[in-house]
Formats: C-alpha cells, structure tokens, sequence
C-alpha cells in the first residue's frame, strides 16, 4: 500500500505505540501525520522532538472534535486507550467511555470521511476477558470488526498484543526504575507468564494489518513469552550492581489479573488463516474458502507458545527492544 501524499491519523498518538509508528510512517513520505491525544503535555514535550508532525488537542470521548479531527484523511490508526488494569478496575465507566465509546465515536467519524482504512489497536486481555480492561476491549473489537457488515468504503479491522516490551505503563520499565533504586523487584505470581513482543514489531503488525485487511479481521503476531519470575531474574542479572543478589519481593496476584493469556481462543481458533508470524482471524460474516485446519479446542497462549526461560535468551530480548521514547 503507497503511503505516499496521504494524510494519516494515530488516536493516543503521544503514547508509546503512538510516537514509534508515527516516526516509522515518515519513511514513506504521507503529506502529513496527525497526532491526536488530550495531554498537552505529552504533545508539546514530542512536539520539541518531532514538530513535523500535526498536533491536535482532543479526547476521543468527544464526537465532534473526533470528526474534526478526521477531515481529509486516508488511514487512521486507532491507539487511544485506558489500559491500566488497575485503574480500569477502579473506574469500570471511566474504562466504558474511552475504549467503547470512544472507539464508536471513531468508527463513525472515519465512515463519514472517507477514510480507506482503519486499524484499531486491542489486546490479549480482551481474549475470555476478567477484568474491566479486557471487557472494555473486548467490546471495542466487537464495535470495529462489527462495521464492514453495513458496507460503505472504509476497511476496519484490529491487531491483538500481547505484552509489548518497554511500552509506557509495562513491567520492564517498573523494573529497571526498582533496580536503579536499588528496592526489591515486585512480582505478583511468580509462575505468571505473558508475552514479549518489541515495539517494533507492533509496528510492523499494524501496518501487515493494513495492507491485508478486507474487513473485520484481527491480526495476531506470534511471540514468545516467560514467566514474570524469570523476567526479573534476567533483568537483574542484566541490569542491577548486585547480580542474581538483587531481592525480588512477591505481593500476590492483583485483582483482575490472570496467570496466563490467551492471543487467540478456541473458537477464533476454527477460523483463522495461519501464517509463519502471523494469525488472521476472519469474522463470521466473511469467511474465506480455505482456511486453516485446527484442533477442536486448541488455543494460542503464553502458557503453550515459545517459552523463553534462560536470562541469556531473554536478555537478547532485552537488547534486541531497544529504547523507548517516554512523555511523562
């Protein structure tokens, strides 16, 4: 897909998914990028960074500026979000309001544009969701995958993560910050395991995403995962003065939490097409002739993909991620 002239538009664009495709898009010469988020904060610290961009102040709670904003564009990636467990647990509606209703908001918004195409961004916590994040996006992906059924132009679709690494809010940035303190790394369950994808390759998911949607697709990239206990044992050994010495402290498991994910369930299971990197899962309005043959009852999760569990593999990881540019 040529990129080239057109004018695209990342919703949450000053978080870390945000900035890290907006700088990747530039390679591809668009006439312009729109970064839209509502902490004039975080905008004017990457505004110093990045001024090429196109800043707009806004929340996507909101219809009308979310239609403003939209005018004119061709590609929309879809990353504003609540996606703090926690705080999701604490304010269910505050979760409502952004990740459905917002996301309805721009739905709507990008079919009366024109927009060619639309990729939202969920996660593997909307998979047999339990907590009010994961149900929030649950809902999102329903919304999003839920709109070729009425026609019209604009291509939806979605990508699922799993854990990205050094993203704003994850594990390995808490970990590192405890390990410069010199306080004990905290786990939750130490048997606990989730995903490790780079930030780069959530990059390049989106952008497979949009140039191989038809519409109500999510895509899914295959990674490897750990356990937490063994994260923090790799990073300490990496990263702190004191070694595999360096006190890890175990606080028990957090409400809303589960001990493994799921990327992809036993139903979506029965209608994907499976490529070396990548799932596709196909809506149930859409069904392509072949798809590919699965197990009754088989599932994608940290607990059966790829298990990294030496702190040598995992701190290739660690090396391999990269640095991630924060806005606070």
């Amino acid at each position: 897909m040529n990129l080239t002239g057109s004018v695209i538009l990342i919703t949450g664009g000053t978080g870390s998914f945000g900035n890290r495709v907006a700088t990747h898009l530039l390679k591809s010469q668009p006439a312009q990028i729109r970064i839209f988020s509502r902490d004039e904060k975080k905008q004017w610290e990457m505004q110093r960074v990045y001024p090429q961009f196109h800043y707009i102040l806004g929340d996507v709670r909101d219809a009308e500026r979310l239609s403003q904003a939209m005018r004119g564009v061709d590609f929309v990636f879809h990353a504003a979000a609540l996606k703090q467990v926690p705080a999701c647990e604490v304010y269910p509606y505050e979760a409502y309001k952004t990740n459905v209703l917002g996301s309805h908001h721009a739905c709507e918004a990008a079919r009366a544009h024109g927009v060619k195409t639309f990729v939202a961004l969920s996660t593997d916590k909307a998979v047999k969701p339990v907590n009010a994040m994961g149900i929030s996006k649950a809902m999102m992906e329903k919304l999003v995958c839920s709109q070729n059924r009425n026609g019209g132009g604009t291509v939806f679709c979605a990508v699922r993560y799993g854990n990205v690494m050094g993203s704003r809010g994850s594990v390995i940035p808490l970990f590192k910050k405890q390990i410069q303190e010199d306080s004990p790394l905290t786990l939750t369950v130490p048997e606990m395991t989730r995903f490790l994808m780079k930030l780069d390759q959530s990059v390049d998911l989106v952008l497979h995403a949009m140039t191989h949607a038809q519409g109500g697709e999510i895509f899914v990239r295959k990674a490897p995962a750990c356990t937490v206990a063994d994260l923090a044992d790799a990073m300490r050994r990496k990263y702190s003065p004191r070694g595999a010495a360096h006190p890890i402290r175990v606080d028990g498991i957090r409400p809303g939490e589960k001990i493994h994910e799921i990327l992809v369930n036993e139903y979506e299971m029965q209608r994907i097409i499976e490529k070396e990197e990548y799932f596709a899962i196909h809506p149930e309005y859409r069904l392509p002739a072949h798809l590919t043959s699965r197990p009754l009852g088989e599932e994608y999760t940290s607990a059966n993909t790829r298990q990294l569990r030496d702190p040598a593999s995992i701190g290739a990881l660690l090396d391999a991620m990269g640095e991630t540019e924060f806005y606070t």
